[in-house]
């Protein structure tokens, strides 16, 4: 689930009650699943995740794809051989994705972050692509946790992190990677990669962003 663009109904002299549960940023996503599907197709994912893809596993590894969105990454990796569970919370980003990427053989899962109770297989690969930023501080260490015990072991975990100030209109936080490292760490994951990109491919000059490739350490 990628962040982009603002809510229409947002008033600007009333920021998003950051206590408000993650159904505050689902409504968001689905409101504008028509929209965003299009900005999210305007870049591949070869251009988004370039710099991490020689770490990925050979197909045909398990994947998690994490906040899936309308799919542009579920049905890229799929296309490379991948089996792919995409989780996405928000029925209408799941809609989009159904018709946007049919056939593909992509298992789609409505669940939801830090817990992911209806995920319950090994990976070899996990993709948080724009996600992390929607978790509330409290957790960010449980979904560490979780992550790290659903990746089998030498499994990879990638997660892109979108920098700059929140907009006001729902649940967002200016994570850095290094709080990442640190719950990383805590949870036994190690860092392979840390790529800064100072540009934003949606042209947003306020937007930068990070990607942490963490490793479960091997049997």
């Amino acid at each position: 689930m990628v962040e982009t663009g603002e809510h229409s109904d947002s008033r600007p002299d009333e920021p998003f009650d950051v206590r408000q549960p993650v159904a505050g940023v689902q409504a968001y996503y689905a409101e504008n699943a028509g929209l965003l599907s299009q900005r999210y197709g305007s870049v591949s994912f070869e251009e988004v995740h370039g710099k991490v893809l020689d770490l990925l596993p050979p197909a045909p590894a398990m994947v998690l794809d994490v906040g899936a969105g309308t799919g542009r990454d579920a049905s890229a990796l799929a296309r490379r051989g991948y089996q792919v569970v995409a989780v996405e919370p928000t029925r209408e980003m799941r809609e989009v994705a159904r018709r946007l990427y049919p056939g593909e053989g992509i298992s789609w899962v409505e669940d939801f972050l830090p817990e992911l109770p209806q995920v319950d297989r090994a990976f070899d690969l996990a993709l948080l692509s724009a996600v992390w930023m929607h978790l509330l501080p409290a957790e960010r260490g449980r979904a560490m946790e979780r992550l790290a015990a659903l990746l089998a072991p030498g499994g990879l975990l990638v997660i892109s992190l979108r920098r700059g100030d929140p907009p006001p209109d729902r649940v967002m936080f200016d994570v850095p990677a290094d709080d990442v490292l640190r719950d990383a760490e805590q949870a036994g994951l190690r860092l392979v990669r840390l790529v800064e990109e100072r540009t934003d491919r949606l042209g947003r000059a306020e937007v930068w962003w990070q990607t942490v490739a963490l490793r479960k350490g091997e049997a």
